[in-house]
């Protein structure tokens, strides 16, 4: 979970590509496992992630297409499909397609005059519906073209497995252009080779690495129980009272936010609504230091007052609902790419009325989330749970997730100007997956600007546009508070 602050410094969207390894890993983590194999036997955990960028222009399509194939020399990951090891002993694994076929991943529309920017996110929402040919690299790209105010879209879907929100951002500044013209003299790299790879060879390689990897990991095991024993040895009285601190931050990391869901929410189904908000990232960071909150403590409470907006038109008064948030797990020297967060649930203040007083309320929980020394149990505990049925870990999967009526991220983007085969990006809206939560929101800061998607489970969420607007009028009231 980033506070919007830039990812990178502007001169380093400039990359030296001589050192680019994005997605390098080749087998899947178990985190990302589950992922992969969940919604194969639970529809509703489908996780793509949807970023949809405004294009000032259409860009040039020969020049667009040409951009695709040069990016797939630079991350291989794009040209890979993801392979099942023969009886699923071992993690999926990805492989180069010896397929590949660019003009399947990425397509082209013009919408019938005359088009709004709502007609393209229409389009956007069920491009993210439809499920993944999973024999194939598990994401799709589409221009769409005919808005009537002269600019484009350009939609990508990625499947969850392959990055998270900030690896996504990542990916972006790899391949986005910081200048409109072309860059002849920009470096290249042939095409990764086609792989034969059958689900025997997965396996098998996965049992090389294992091999292989043993006495590292083994060492590193007897150097964990070394430092153990010393520090026991030194300091027993504090040593218990480290693992009782932990096991207390275990049982406040599991336990479910002492809230329950809202009946006007309870339903889920397959359906899903895209919505937009923005704000500049001065106007929201401004109203977060009247309350002596960050810009997330800010974009938080926004989204807590528009939901208690919503009911409150429906005739209902709610105090609190649970609230997911994503909390990145990245460190520096944690390579580009893949899937490092943990999940946080809290007791979302709905009820507080005060806008101030909301901003207050949400920093200190969010506050004490981040120093549970436990927060990455989850990911901690993958190398079990991915051990279960799959039709176990999916169901007892959607039963957490369908306790959520709200996940929100909150993750920086780039800071300074980028292109698309000569098109400007204007703004960029994330959409992040709703695998069992009633509304997904997500903000992007893209050059000054909080571009803020909103998925929204329709069986949940069943009259999206007066959800919207409830935001907005949320989102407006909070901004407020910087002005006066």
């Amino acid at each position: 979970m980033a506070d919007g602050e830039p990812l990178i410094p502007p001169s380093a969207v400039d990359v030296d590509f001589s050192d680019v390894a994005w997605g390098a890993d080749r087998t899947m983590s178990d985190f990302e496992t589950g992922m992969w194999r969940m919604e194969e036997v639970q529809p509703k955990l489908r996780s793509p992630i949807v970023a949809v960028d405004v294009l000032d222009k259409p860009p040039d399509w020969d020049r667009l297409v040409r951009a695709h194939e040069w990016a797939s020399h630079m991350v291989p990951r794009i040209r890979m499909r993801v392979v099942e090891p023969t009886l699923r002993l071992g993690n999926p694994m990805w492989s180069v397609d010896p397929e590949f076929d660019l003009d399947y991943h990425l397509s082209r529309v013009r919408l019938p005059e005359p088009a709004t920017f709502d007609h393209a996110l229409r389009m956007c929402r069920h491009m993210a519906t439809e499920p993944f040919d999973r024999a194939r690299p598990p994401w799709s790209a589409m221009l769409i073209e005919g808005l009537d105010d002269g600019r484009a879209v350009y939609v990508v879907k990625t499947h969850h497995s392959i990055t998270d929100g900030l690896g996504g951002i990542q990916l972006m500044t790899l391949l986005h252009s910081r200048r409109p013209e072309p860059s002849p003299d920009k470096p290249d790299r042939p095409a990764p080779l086609p792989e034969q790879m059958s689900g025997g060879g997965a396996l098998f390689e996965q049992a090389l690495d294992n091999v292989r990897s043993a006495p590292g990991r083994l060492g590193g095991l007897i150097r964990g129980a070394v430092r153990t024993a010393m520090t026991v040895v030194g300091d027993p009285v504090g040593s218990v009272t480290e693992v009782a601190g932990y096991a207390n931050s275990i049982r406040r990391v599991v336990t479910p936010p002492p809230t329950t869901g809202s009946d006007l929410l309870r339903d889920r189904g397959l359906g899903r609504w895209f919505g937009v908000l923005e704000v500049s990232v001065d106007e929201l960071r401004s109203a977060a230091h009247v309350a002596g909150g960050s810009l997330n403590d800010a974009y938080v409470a926004a989204l807590l007052g528009g939901f208690r907006r919503y009911h409150e038109s429906f005739g209902h008064d709610l105090e609190t609902i649970p609230v997911g948030m994503p909390v990145s797990m990245r460190s520096a020297s944690d390579p580009t790419g893949g899937n490092r967060f943990a999940a946080a649930r809290f007791a979302g203040p709905v009820g507080e009325r005060d806008p101030v007083a909301r901003i207050e309320k949400v920093r200190a929980i969010i506050l004490g989330l981040r120093q549970e020394p436990a927060l990455g149990l989850l990911d901690s505990a993958a190398p079990l749970l991915v051990r279960l049925p799959t039709v176990v870990l999916a169901n007892w999967y959607l039963s957490q997730s369908t306790g959520l009526d709200l996940q929100a991220s909150n993750v920086a983007g780039v800071p300074v100007p980028v292109y698309l085969a000569g098109a400007r990006i204007e703004r960029m809206f994330p959409f992040g997956p709703a695998p069992g939560c009633a509304v997904m929101a997500t903000l992007v800061s893209h050059v000054g600007t909080c571009c803020i998607g909103v998925n929204l489970d329709t069986a949940a969420v069943t009259e999206p546009a007066r959800f919207m607007s409830c935001l907005q009028e949320s989102l407006d009231e909070i901004v407020e508070l910087g002005r006066g």
